[in-house]
């Protein structure tokens, strides 16, 4: 989870500073309200694309010790039957 919790912080980061960006800056409150939203689509679509990379890649993971086990219990399946004929 190292990666889940320095992702949500980086995520974090950006978004304080950005809005901390924007409010300081000398604007007329509207184009401040507007930057304020696109910047707030971005890192939500930021954090969307980083969190739809994590959970693909741990389905892949999961898929690929799923594809494991189930060679390990085959393997499993015929080392037992081969010794029942041996002993029979």
């Amino acid at each position: 989870m190292k990666t889940g919790n320095t992702i949500i912080s980086v995520l974090g980061g950006v978004i304080v500073g950005t809005a901390l960006g924007i409010l300081f800056a000398p604007d007329k409150g509207t184009n401040t309200r507007k930057k304020i939203k696109e910047k707030g689509n971005d890192a939500k679509n930021d954090a969307m694309s980083s969190i739809n990379d994590l959970l693909t890649n741990m389905s892949e993971k999961c898929n690929t010790l799923i594809e494991k086990g189930e060679t390990l219990v085959q393997n499993g399946i015929e080392t037992a039957k081969k010794e029942l004929d041996a002993i029979k």
